[in-house]
Formats: structure tokens, C-alpha cells, sequence
């Protein structure tokens, strides 16, 4: 009865968080204790992939009950930014929406052992911390290629398109700019990496694309037959839906593929730092490191898989972020975005 009654409590607890922002997913994880304390955490990432860590962490600290609230990036940002919720840990894949939280004075100063241990490129200022790094890969249907081999560069890409239009009109994928903060994000760093995202865009545009708002959409379509392509999704998804799937490949183009950093931040209004700094350290940790590889398939920080890959472009934690998210910046950059995909 206890159990039941604090289930509730929490699930009435999310009704109240929630006015203000667009909630994908809520779930309210008990405490088994007598003493429950309630660790309050608000993430883009799935509660399915958290779940096994959120578990762990509660086998160490049974008095702790958590509230698990999933929202898309730009959701999440408005949360903390705009309606001044009171969250104790911020997880995010948009980087860019992070730092400018951080930097803004919305995240708290943070410093603990496994922190202090993250190379100098995944944290900032001891107030935005990442703790996996996910390639953002091409996936593709070998059946839906008809033959054809996957390409492996952006200029083998550009010209399967121009060359089978009629394969992929209104089955290839990507991420709308304009509604996912990781999709602004991976745009923009495509654009700085190279000139041919915007040759791939006006191509794309041409072929009738669907846009989405998360990688695991673009997972299930191109798993169902309605995509032959999607581009700029999060391998860290990728390779575990698709993993013995026959039809289904996971490439990392060769002429760059970016490697995101998912990150975590302490929120300034935190109920209880405490223990949104007790989960971040477990994220750290050598146990949460094996859980977030092993069961929620999301790679743990890890300078020599970076060394050992020179086709990866890491996104770096630093203010050069904050360039895309300048009002005027943006703006420009959606709309030369809407006009290469025909959207105008």
C-alpha cells in the first residue's frame, strides 16, 4: 500500500512539473527504503534505455525514489530556461542547448572524483559534464537500395539520389531543424564541416523527405519499409534496433561522421544538487560506465575509440556552441535550410 501511495504521489508530482512544456514520457521509479528522498531528473533520452541504470542506482541507494521525465531537446531547454522548473539532474543530446543553460547561469558548479577524471574536452566549467559519446551515422535498406552498394561519402550519397530519384521519393529521412534542438545541432556542425550538406540538402529536397523529431522514428520506418534512407541518426539506437536485422545497415560516412556528446547538468534551482550530483557520478562511474555500453547501449567517454577513428568529428563542450543559437544566426540558418529543402 505504501508502495502504491507513493507511486501515486509521484505520478501527481509529474502532473505538476509538466504544465509549460510538451512531456513525452513519465515514469515514477518508488523507493524500496523506509527513509525515500526523490531525485527529480528531466532527459531527452528514452526511459527504455535509462531504465537499467536508473535501476542500479536504486539497488545502491534504496531510499531514493525518482521521477524519470522524457522530453524532446528544445522541450527540455524551455523547461529549465523559460519555466524555471525545478529539476535535480538535466540530461540532453542537444549540446548546444546545454551549454548555453550552462552558461547562462542555470546549471550549478560541480566537482566530484569522477568528474575531475573527464578529459578536458567533455566537461565545462565544472557545470555541464558528458558522459557518452554517439557517432550520428546513415541507416539504410539494403532491399530499398536495389542492388546498389550503400554509400559510404556524402558525394556517394548525393549521387544515388540524383541517379534513382524514383527509389527514394518520399522515403528518405532526416531530422526537422526547426522542431528537435539535435537536429539544429547536427545540421549546423554539418554545415561547418563541410560544403556538401547543402548540395545533399537541395538534393533531398527534391525527393519529397520526411522530417522527424527523434531517431527512433526514423528507426521504425525505415525497419517498417516506409524509409530506404535516414540521414543524421543517432548510432547510439541505430546499432541496437537494427542489430540482426538482414536489411538494415548502420554506416559511418568517411568523408566525416559527427560524434555527439550526451550530457548531464546540475539545474541552479536544484531541490536536491545532492543527489542529482550522486547520479551524475554513477553515470561516471565504472559501473554505470558498463550499463550505459552494455544495456543501454550508449558508449561511455572514451578518448581512444575517438583516436582510433579519423573519419569522427567530436563536437567539442565549449562556447563555440553558442554560435548557431544567436537569434539572427538561426534564423537565417532555418531559412536557407527551408529554401534547399523546397519548404518555402
Amino acid at each position: 500500500m505504501r508502495a502504491a501511495l507513493l507511486a501515486l504521489g509521484l505520478i501527481l508530482g509529474f502532473a505538476r512539473l509538466a504544465v509549460g512544456f510538451t512531456v513525452e514520457e513519465e515514469v515514477a521509479f518508488p523507493a524500496t527504503g523506509s527513509n525515500s528522498r526523490e531525485l527529480v531528473i528531466l532527459s531527452t533520452t528514452d526511459t527504455a534505455v535509462m531504465r537499467p541504470l536508473i535501476e542500479a542506482f536504486q539497488n545502491r541507494n534504496p531510499d531514493v525514489a525518482i521521477h524519470y521525465t522524457v522530453a524532446n531537446s528544445q522541450e527540455v531547454f524551455a523547461a529549465i530556461n523559460d519555466e524555471g522548473l525545478a529539476f535535480d539532474l538535466v540530461i540532453s543530446s542537444a549540446m548546444d542547448l546545454q551549454m548555453k543553460l550552462a552558461n547562462d547561469g542555470f546549471a550549478s558548479a560541480y566537482r566530484s572524483g569522477p568528474t575531475a577524471a573527464l578529459p578536458g574536452w567533455a566537461h565545462w566549467q565544472d557545470r555541464l559534464f558528458a558522459f557518452a559519446q554517439e557517432n550520428v551515422v546513415l541507416i539504410a535498406s539494403r532491399r530499398g537500395l536495389e542492388g546498389l552498394p550503400p554509400p559510404q561519402t556524402r558525394r556517394d550519397l548525393i549521387e544515388i539520389l540524383r541517379d534513382h530519384p524514383e527509389w527514394f521519393e518520399g522515403r528518405i529521412g532526416t531530422y526537422n531543424p526547426e522542431l528537435s534542438g539535435a537536429g539544429y545541432l547536427f545540421a549546423t556542425q554539418d554545415a561547418r564541416q563541410s560544403d556538401s550538406f547543402w548540395r545533399l540538402a537541395e538534393v533531398m529536397g527534391g525527393l519529397n523527405p520526411r522530417l522527424y523529431t527523434s531517431s527512433n522514428e526514423m528507426i521504425t520506418d525505415l525497419k517498417q519499409g516506409r524509409l530506404v534512407l535516414a540521414y543524421n541518426v543517432l548510432g547510439s539506437y541505430a546499432g541496437p534496433r537494427l542489430a540482426g536485422d538482414k536489411d538494415a545497415t548502420v554506416i559511418e560516412l568517411e568523408d566525416h561522421t559527427l560524434t555527439l556528446l550526451r550530457t548531464g547538468l546540475v539545474p541552479s534551482n536544484a531541490r536536491d544538487p545532492v543527489l542529482g550530483g550522486a547520479f551524475l557520478d554513477f553515470l561516471l562511474g565504472a559501473e554505470g560506465r558498463g550499463l550505459l555500453r552494455d544495456e543501454a547501449g550508449l558508449p561511455p567517454i572514451d578518448e581512444t575509440a575517438l583516436a582510433s577513428g579519423p573519419h569522427l568529428r567530436p563536437m567539442r563542450l565549449d562556447p563555440g556552441l553558442l554560435v548557431f543559437l544567436d537569434a539572427i544566426k538561426r534564423r537565417g540558418f532555418l531559412e536557407e535550410w527551408s529554401s534547399a529543402l523546397n519548404r518555402d
